[in-house]
This record gives structure tokens, sequence and C-alpha cells, in this order.
């Protein structure tokens, strides 16, 4: 639901409005891994403390991996068709996907508790409004804070582990270091076991954790768009206001990355081990592409319900509104109406005719989903990005000198 108000009388409202809540408005600092963190006192927001929790939990899932496959023979040698140190899959997943998705923590939720204060700076919600709007903000602190959430998202990323042959290590038919050679046939090598019960839950569990906070941010701005804000159809931004979420949405590329070489490293063996093309591959460049685009823009297509109505409600009323100044300019200017010695040349009305059309067409371009071209494209190639590397390992180089050659003439 949404309000028309003149842009003045919201503006001298606005720079008096004070919410706490939107000033501590965090999606990442709350939860029992986090309150955890602060009772061992690592849990600061500096840039160098974050590079050290990052680092910590790359070596706790990596570093065991490597020594425990060099006990056993496993990180190298050409008697394995993937030895650790080859394996593209699990070097991405834990070296760089891992820790980005910890990284990423302090710059996404700076972004948006700037993006939630917003919405008191613009005028969006009004004085009347406010305490609604605590109590959203409040609603999603208590659900980030809640502890059955992470529970659950522990037993998950724990689940395919608990069975060894319903986890994803299993899938792969080639001898590699997960495995070695037993008596009783094959069977997990030590760094298999730590791969399975440690390292790859791990992943799972921050990556999972990310999906909740995608969802409380999606959450967020459902109850929010309910208010009955100050939406503007003629605002310059082309979203009545709410343009600014289209980069607050971008913020959460480096989520889509982390992913992306995930699925990248995977393909990288498929290319490297077992044969695989990048023609047979571009499928699933595609469709993680688009799906991971389409996964970051979901929590803006709940805003339609919103936006929709106050376009409609836009064309109608400016619609008649230049309906009336037309004619009133037709009658005049050439029917007869104008007083004698009135110019066109240098008149107002001209102007003032110009300026009505201009806010009709942004009224009639206004976005119902407030994302921008820009910030699709953004998207599109932090989706895309960490697929060049696989390019690049699967494309002849001679092929790919002919088509770099081809580019740039």
């Amino acid at each position: 639901m949404s309000i028309y108000q003149s842009p003045q009388a919201p503006f001298v409202q606005r720079t008096n409005l004070q919410c706490l809540s939107a000033d501590s408005f965090s999606l990442t600092r709350g939860g029992p891994l986090y309150r955890l963190q602060l009772r061992l006192r690592a849990a600061n927001e500096e840039r160098i403390w974050v590079v050290r929790r990052a680092i910590a939990v790359a070596l706790l899932t990596w570093l065991p991996l490597l020594l425990l496959s060099a006990v056993q023979g496993l990180a190298s040698g050409e008697h394995l068709s993937i030895p650790f140190v080859k394996d593209f899959a699990v070097n991405v997943r834990f070296l760089i996907a891992l820790p980005l998705l910890l990284i990423s923590e302090v710059g996404i939720d700076h972004r948006l508790r700037i993006t939630a204060k917003h919405f008191l700076k613009s005028g969006l919600v009004t004085e009347a409004e406010l305490p609604t709007f605590e109590a959203v903000i409040q609603k999603v602190t208590g659900l980030r804070d809640r502890v059955l959430p992470e529970i659950v998202i522990l037993v998950v990323a724990y689940l395919p582990s608990l069975t060894v042959h319903n986890s994803e290590i299993l899938m792969n038919t080639m001898p590699s270091w997960h495995f070695v050679q037993a008596p009783s046939g094959e069977t997990l090598s030590y760094a298999g076991w730590w791969f399975c019960l440690i390292s790859i839950p791990v992943y799972r569990f921050l990556l999972l954790r990310w999906v909740w906070r995608m969802y409380l941010w999606a959450f967020f701005l459902c109850r929010v768009s309910r208010l009955n804000l100050v939406l503007i159809p003629t605002h310059p931004d082309m979203a009545a206001g709410m343009g600014f979420l289209s980069g607050a949405q971008l913020k959460f590329s480096p989520i889509t990355i982390a992913c992306g070489a995930v699925v990248a490293g995977q393909m990288g063996n498929a290319i490297a081990y077992e044969g695989a093309t990048v023609a047979g591959l571009k499928f699933v460049i595609i469709a993680y592409s688009s799906l991971a685009t389409l996964a970051l823009v979901a929590p803006l297509l709940l805003l339609l319900p919103t936006l929709l109505p106050v376009k409609r409600r836009g064309l109608l009323e400016y619609g008649a509104l230049a309906a009336g100044y037309t004619q009133t300019f037709d009658a005049k200017w050439n029917h007869g109406g104008r007083l004698e010695g009135d110019a066109l040349l240098g008149s107002s009305d001209i102007q003032s005719l110009a300026d009505m059309g201009n806010s009709f067409a942004i009224v009639r371009g206004m976005r119902v989903v407030p994302i921008d071209k820009l910030t699709l494209i953004g998207l599109a190639i932090a989706a895309a990005l960490p697929m060049v590397p696989v390019l690049i390992l699967g494309t002849p180089a001679d092929q790919l000198i002919r088509t770099v050659l081809k580019l740039l003439t």
C-alpha cells in the first residue's frame, strides 16, 4: 500500500525522524554462531579481523585435507587421476569460495544498513508509519537471533555426510584422493573422512546461512512495502523513489561469485579429467548465470504488488492532468482563445507543455520492479565471471588466440 503526498511535506519531517532500530539494522550480527564469536572475542568487523576469520576457516577446511592426503600419498602423483593438489573443485571451494562467503559479510551488511536507513532519509516512511517500520526491523532482528534456524541449517549441512554413500564425493567414479584401496575394497581416505565430516559441512553451513539471510532481507522488503509509503510515480529514479534498492541487491554479488567459483571448479575437473568440453558445459554456464541473477533479483520482485498500482494510478492521474492542460493549451493557441498581443515565441505555456510531457513519460516508463539495466548487467557479469577460467582452460590455445585476434580486429 502507498500514499501520495507532496514531496515537500515529508522532506521537512524526514530530516527529524530517528530510528535506533534502523541505525543498528544488521543481518549478520546475530544468531548463535555470532554470539559464540563475541564470547571468543572474534567478532570484530575491522578488515584485518575479517581476513583472519576467513583464513582460519580456510585452514580448518583445506589444510588438514592437504596434510592427510600427503600422509597417504594422495596429494600428488601419477597413480591417481585426481590428486589433491590438482583437484580444481576442492581447492577453489575452500581457498576462494569459502573465504569469500565470510569476507563479504561486512560489506553487504553495511550496505543493507544504509539501505534500511534510506527509507527514512528519503521520506518514503513518514512519521506516522515510523512505529510500524521499527516493528518490522525488530521482527527481522528477532528472526535473525533465533537459535532454531541455525540448528536447522547445521542439520541440513551435515545430513548428506551422515550417510557416506550419499555424499557428493562418491559421485566421482575416478580414482582420486578421496579414496584408498583396502583389503575389503575401496574406502574413504583420511582426507576423504575430513572432507566428508568437517570441510564440506562447514562450507554448506556458511552457504545456507547466506540463503537464510537473503530470506530475511526479502522478508524485510516485503513487510516494508506494505506500509503507507510515500511513492511518487514521477520520481526521477523511474521506480517511484525505490530505485536505491537496485544498488543494494548488487552488493550480494560476492555470494554469486563464490557459488560460481564452486561450479567452475567442478567444471574444471570435468574438462581436465573426464573429457568434457566447453560446448558440452555451456548450458550449465548459462543455467547458473541465469539462476544466480534471478535469485538476487527475486527479493525485488516482491515489490511488484506495491509499485504496479502506483504506476497505474499515476498514469490515470497524470493522464487526466495532461488532458486538462493540453485541452486548455489547444483552446488558447489553436482556437482563438489567446489575448491580443500574446506571442507563442517565449511563452511559458510551451515549457509547461514540455514539462507535462516529460512527467507523463516518466510515469509511463516507471519500473514496477526497482532494478535497472546496469544492475542486471552487473549481476550477470558477477555470475559469469568465475566461468572465464573454465572457458580458457577448455578452449584450445590456437582457437583462443584466433578468437582474441578476431575481437581486436
